[in-house]
């Protein structure tokens, strides 16, 4: 109690941090959520990445059946590579939202206390450790609960080391997918078009692949070749500047979002997966 009391007492309070939560990045439409992500500088630095933990992600594709461009892409979306990890102290940032952000309180005290637990168990001092906004942490931005749960030791040195060690990092992603059902070999997504307008009835309603290809073929949407009528599929729609692209997508797709929930998050984390192994085939 006296050491939590003395942690406690050095804790502040950041409105920068109430903020940032008001106004997240997910809110924009497609076109400009893409632009974020989908730059020379974040395509190249995965390419960089890939070459540079070579060894580690074939490694780790291997055990947990996650690709190596799909593991780079969330690193890349998240940290940039490791290069913007976050700037608030993690007990800090849960302490804000914990106390101060009723509408998620209860979420953030649970992490607050998974973050005091996790500090104990990695032997670290819990106000050292700096994070972002939200309290994520690492090159993979895993929440404290994320971490107690899937973060793994890949190296053997008997630390869990998602902050500065590429290896576990890359490790710690593969394994959170796998856990949640990552299917080996499925692809992620498919662009689609639809001839008139009976494939709106099956936008809006989740991310879950809970449709069939059958369904949507009676809807109009011209559905891959190949594909059995019966695969679980979800349409959806992604807003361009004086258009919108449709999409199929499976349930790798939706493994994605429970990283984060957000679909332009998903997307944005395949097609950056996409345009890095195009780009390291090339070289």
């Amino acid at each position: 109690e006296a050491q939590l009391r003395q942690w406690f007492k050095a804790v502040e309070i950041q409105q920068p941090i109430l903020d940032a939560m008001a106004k997240p990045a997910e809110a924009k439409p497609w076109f400009q959520y893409r632009e974020i992500f989908m730059t020379e500088a974040r395509i190249n630095g995965g390419v960089e990445f890939w070459k540079q933990n070579q060894s580690v992600l074939k490694a780790v594709s291997k055990q947990y059946g996650v690709p190596a461009e799909i593991i780079i892409a969330i690193v890349g979306v998240e940290t940039r590579y490791g290069a913007n990890t976050g700037k608030y102290r993690v007990m800090d940032a849960l302490a804000t939202l914990g106390f101060a952000y009723p509408k998620r309180s209860e979420f953030f005290q649970k992490e607050l206390e998974a973050y005091l637990l996790l500090s104990r168990d990695e032997h670290i001092d819990p106000l050292q450790l700096t994070g972002s906004y939200a309290g994520a942490m690492g090159y993979p931005q895993f929440m404290p609960s994320s971490f107690r749960t899937f973060a793994v030791d890949f190296d053997h040195d008997q630390r869990r080391d998602i902050w500065n060690n590429a290896a576990d990092a890359i490790a710690s992603v593969a394994h959170y997918f796998q856990q949640h059902h990552w299917q080996v070999g499925q692809a992620v997504a498919y662009p689609v078009t639809a001839k008139g307008q009976a494939y709106r009835q099956a936008l809006g309603q989740g991310i879950k692949p809970d449709t069939t290809v059958a369904q949507l073929k009676r809807l109009g949407v011209k559905t891959p070749k190949g594909w059995s009528a019966k695969t679980p599929v979800r349409l959806l729609s992604f807003e361009m500047v004086d258009h919108e692209q449709l999409w199929l997508v499976r349930d790798n797709f939706y493994v994605i979002t429970r990283y984060n929930h957000s679909p332009l998050y998903a997307m944005a984390v395949h097609q950056l997966a996409q345009a890095i192994r195009q780009r390291h085939a090339g070289h």
